[in-house]
């Protein structure tokens, strides 16, 4: 069983061997995806909302027409101002759990990568993100934990599984990600996008990534940087000094 513990080095919630194994088998059964409710602990959801609060004001807006717009902030400020959120990223606990759902042995992302431990924040009118795949630039399998902090919205996360196999129908769903709700997924293979947000709604999402193997090509780093750099932190952070 793995303990709940009201520091952030330590899992937050309890896990029995049966609760793992059908965590385990939802996950593989589902296309490598899996929602869990109230995966975090109460009294650490609230000294992640908190810390979130610290961050919200370096928060870089972006506006890509017809495909994104919201705020996000990198993991250099959220490990200065925020210290639980990015020490839940590196948790080795939390990690050994996905592990255990994968049957991978995943990897932190290097520290050069600003997207392994972001907050997403959704808090104009219409903010939101289009359907996309969460592509790997590395040359392992990246997967993507999305952890609710907040939501006084109507966004929904909707997703689509089974996309790349063939023969196999499609499934669609969606849900909203509640205050301490786990979304995890392999991200090449799990179609996805963020209704937009309404008036006065506001939403505060962590996301985090991990990878099989954390090389990546100059090619692949200059893209992902590039994307990182539009969509999401803006060319300072991304291409700047290491000083955020």
């Amino acid at each position: 069983m793995i303990n709940t513990h009201d520091d952030f080095n330590s899992f937050v919630i309890d896990v029995t061997e049966g609760q793992l194994e059908a965590y385990k088998s939802s996950f593989q059964k589902n296309d490598e995806f899996i929602l869990i409710p109230e995966f975090i602990s109460r009294g650490i959801l609230t000294r992640m909302l908190l810390d979130s609060e610290k961050s919200k004001e370096d928060a870089h807006r972006s506006f890509i027409p017809k495909h994104k717009k919201g705020g996000s902030v990198p993991r250099p400020i959220l490990k200065k101002k925020s210290p639980i959120l990015s020490s839940l990223y590196e948790s080795r606990e939390i990690l050994y759990f996905f592990n255990q759902l994968t049957g991978q042995d995943l990897n932190l992302c290097p520290d050069h990568d600003l997207h392994a431990c972001a907050l997403y924040l959704y808090t104009e009118e219409g903010d939101h993100i289009d359907y996309h795949f969460d592509t790997s630039y590395y040359k392992g399998a990246r997967y993507t934990a999305l952890l609710g902090i907040l939501n006084r919205s109507e966004c929904l996360l909707e997703y689509e599984l089974f996309h790349k196999q063939e023969g196999q129908d499609i499934v669609k769903d969606a849900s909203p990600v509640e205050p301490g709700t786990l979304v995890f997924f392999n991200g090449d293979k799990v179609r996805h996008r963020v209704t937009p947000a309404g008036v006065g709604d506001e939403r505060i999402v962590l996301t985090l990534e991990y990878v099989t193997d954390s090389e990546m090509s100059l090619v692949t780093k200059f893209v992902s940087n590039m994307k990182d750099a539009i969509a999401y932190f803006g060319f300072r952070s991304v291409f700047g000094t290491k000083d955020v």
